[in-house]
């Protein structure tokens, strides 16, 4: 396996809040140290027992937290299940099968019969693979739980009625939240999804137009970005606290992570609806911004945002030592 790519989206040297959609496997993405188009949905490396592990430590504490339906229709169903099946083997490097039927994968040692228009799982059967002991005590209750259970992302399933032009969020499984309950999403539209986000409303009144993109003009990939005083994927509210976001966190360069997430949208039209993929990345913060173009870069963006925005994202406690070793970087660096 490939060590996790490091993406740097501050380096546009300002936060914002915006669609910032690049189309997949044909625009470059800006912020690799080698740009070049992305055409995979699904990703495969050193990191995949870490998101797996996190994936199944969340699914054995309460699954009901992370994975919803709600007026999912048979047809979104069947053609989101159904692609995240057959993508999530072509991009596997063989380590994942798929026959229409069987999704078989050999590094978690396990397989299953899947229906994906129904959601029904059939057939599970175990068996040795390198990391089968993640998945070892985890039953899969379903063919989305199970397809999510074996890709390094989370999933959701947007859906839109296209006689009245409502839209709503159709599914979940989302294990490694970053500080926000699925539960709390589903059944909800766009803008009301992305109204907690402080500067959201210029994206917002776009909702239209951004979803008619979505689902016919895809598939696209953005990116979303935040700092973390610990590299735990799963920070979902009602998880066991930790030091991420605690006011009595003091700043700590080692001890700090950039906190990136790779995000795809895969249109059906068909369906009415679209498959939305959500992978996060954890860098240490000294790693991310070693270089001194990084480190003021990143300086630059988090004096960007508002103060709506730093307490959005956790930083207001760390925002003044954060910059002052930001600066100090930069300097050193150019040294």
């Amino acid at each position: 396996m490939v060590p996790p790519t490091l993406y740097r989206p501050f380096l546009s040297g300002t936060y914002s809040v915006s669609a910032g959609l690049y189309r997949l496997g044909a625009q470059p993405v800006p912020w690799l140290d080698d740009p070049a188009p992305e055409p995979h949905t699904f990703t495969l490396d050193t990191e995949y027992p870490r998101l797996i592990a996190s994936k199944a430590a969340a699914h054995a504490r309460a699954l009901h937290e992370y994975a919803g339906e709600t007026a999912l229709t048979p047809e979104l169903r069947e053609a989101a299940l159904t692609f995240a099946a057959r993508q999530l083997a072509a991009d596997s490097g063989g380590e994942v099968r798929w026959d229409g039927r069987t999704l078989r994968n050999t590094l978690l040692g396990w397989q299953a019969e899947l229906h994906p228009r129904w959601n029904a799982l059939e057939n599970l059967r175990r068996f040795s693979g390198p990391h089968a002991a993640l998945v070892a005590d985890t039953c899969p209750v379903s063919a989305l739980d199970f397809l999510a259970l074996n890709a390094s992302e989370d999933l959701t399933i947007v859906a839109r009625d296209p006689r009245s032009g409502r839209d709503w969020l159709a599914a979940t499984h989302v294990l490694n939240p970053q500080h926000w309950d699925p539960r709390d999403k589903l059944g909800r539209d766009f803008t009301q999804v992305h109204a907690p986000i402080p500067g959201s409303g210029p994206m917002n009144a776009s909702a239209p137009r951004l979803l008619d993109a979505v689902i016919a003009r895809g598939p696209f990939v953005r990116f979303a970005w935040g700092l973390s005083t610990t590299d735990r994927l799963d920070h979902h509210p009602a998880a066991p606290p930790d030091a991420d976001r605690d006011p009595r966190t003091r700043f700590d360069p080692h001890g700090t992570f950039l906190r990136v997430e790779r995000q795809t949208l895969t249109g059906f039209p068909h369906a009415h609806g679209a498959l939305f993929t959500i992978r996060p990345y954890t860098h240490p913060l000294t790693q991310a911004a070693q270089e001194a173009g990084h480190a003021h870069t990143l300086a630059a963006a988090i004096r960007s945002m508002t103060p709506a925005q730093t307490a959005y994202k956790g930083l207001t406690h760390l925002r003044d030592d954060l910059l002052n070793w930001l600066d100090t970087q930069a300097l050193h660096s150019n040294a």
